[in-house]
């Protein structure tokens, strides 16, 4: 027989039913244009699968890489950025 430790009410583990914390609201809500970035990309390389790309689609998936770069760029130098008060 296994016994369990106790284990403090603020050491356990939370449970999704609790939700995201602000922090955690905070950093999504930060990373939503690499989110949306991506999004985009996955939406271009999806509609060229089955098919030889052509000098549209191709505009499209850089553009959308270009985008997506973008936006991570942005979020690095955000968040190395010093915070001025």
């Amino acid at each position: 027989m296994n016994v369990l430790p106790l284990i403090p009410r603020s050491h356990t583990p939370r449970t999704p039913a609790d939700g995201p914390s602000a922090a955690e609201l905070d950093a999504i809500e930060d990373e939503m244009p690499v989110i949306d970035a991506e999004v985009e990309l996955l939406d271009a390389q999806i509609a060229v699968l089955d098919r030889t790309p052509s000098e549209l689609d191709g505009q499209r998936l850089r553009r959308a890489r270009r985008r997506l770069l973008a936006a991570r760029r942005a979020l690095a130098n955000q968040h190395s950025a010093p915070e001025v008060a």
